[in-house]
């Protein structure tokens, strides 16, 4: 298990609002969509399903946000991703009512289970029915608390950060392909990763086969205007990073009006379009700076 140390000091304990949007859209050359996202909130008694688009406090409840990409023959891959978002609703919320029973266990065990599990659940599937053979996927999972983000990370799609501090963005995961080792060792810059042919050609994922996983694991203190972004390589496909955080820092996205997820899916697509594309936006903010209440907005679910 890869553990990155947190990025900040703990940040004050003021109480932070979240603000969040996702898309997703199966793009121009793909028949059906493998891409599969999720928004959960929950506490020691109920777990909620999110809509698209939502805001709400962190102060009592903690949030999960997670995007996934499908491999397989057939339907295998949507039913791939489907499986490895959903099994956060059952991992996650149970080891916040542990905690709350003073059973407590460090993020990166939680999510190292959680990973190990959702891996155990493909390969079982894959190896039990035909259709389902060599049916696998990726997951970038980011776990919000008060002041902090934990985040797993197996597979090629990806989470980004865009720091409030110094306005920069962040690559928070690396790709699990020998494209983003040569681009991370300095021997392939970010267009020719880009178009290199074995850019999709995954090293680790959930099922395909692995026998056991090592996400890669880690946190990032959060304050009031951090953005994190979690988006399937689709999303990247279309958009260089500069565009992406030009985008997100635009006054348009700025201003909080409508799905920014969906924008960035649409500037995506009218790049390249050639695979599913998905983004999950999340930005935080303070309870201090809310000039009047908002009702929580819900559009139908957050998976597809």
């Amino acid at each position: 298990m890869k553990k990155a140390a947190p990025s900040k000091t703990p940040p004050p304990a003021a109480p932070q609002l979240l603000n969040w949007s996702g898309w997703t859209d199966r793009g121009h050359v793909r028949a059906n969509n493998e891409d599969a996202f999720l928004g959960l909130q929950f506490d020691g008694r109920e777990v909620r399903h999110l809509g698209r688009l939502g805001e709400a406090s962190l102060a009592n409840q903690d949030f999960a946000f997670a995007v996934s990409d499908g491999m397989g023959g057939a339907a295998a891959g949507e039913y791939a991703s489907r499986i490895a978002v959903e099994k956060i609703t059952q991992l996650l919320p149970r080891s916040f009512q542990q905690t709350a029973a003073g059973m407590t266990a460090g993020f990166g065990d939680v999510l190292s289970e959680l990973f190990t599990q959702t891996n155990r659940a493909l390969t079982y599937l894959g190896s039990s029915y035909e259709e389902c053979r060599g049916m696998g996927a990726t997951l970038s999972l980011c776990w919000f608390t008060p002041g902090w983000m934990y985040f797993g990370h197996i597979g090629d799609s990806r989470i980004y950060y865009l720091s409030a501090r110094d306005g920069s963005i962040k690559l928070v995961t690396q790709d699990d392909t020998h494209v983003g080792w040569l681009q991370r060792m300095g021997q392939l810059n970010e267009r020719e990763a880009r178009t290199h042919p074995r850019r999709h050609l995954l090293q680790k994922a959930l099922g395909a086969g692995s026998q056991f996983v090592d996400p890669q694991v880690g946190a990032v203190g959060c304050e009031p205007g951090d953005i994190f972004l979690l988006c399937t390589d689709g999303l990247t496909d279309g958009l260089y990073d500069q565009q992406l955080l030009e985008l997100l820092r635009s006054s348009e996205m700025a201003a909080g009006d409508g799905n920014a997820a969906q924008r960035l899916v649409d500037a995506s697509l009218a790049s390249s379009g050639r695979d599913n594309t998905t983004a999950l936006v999340v930005r935080i903010g303070s309870a201090a700076e809310k000039s009047a209440p908002k009702k929580l907005r819900q559009q139908n679910g957050g998976k597809k």
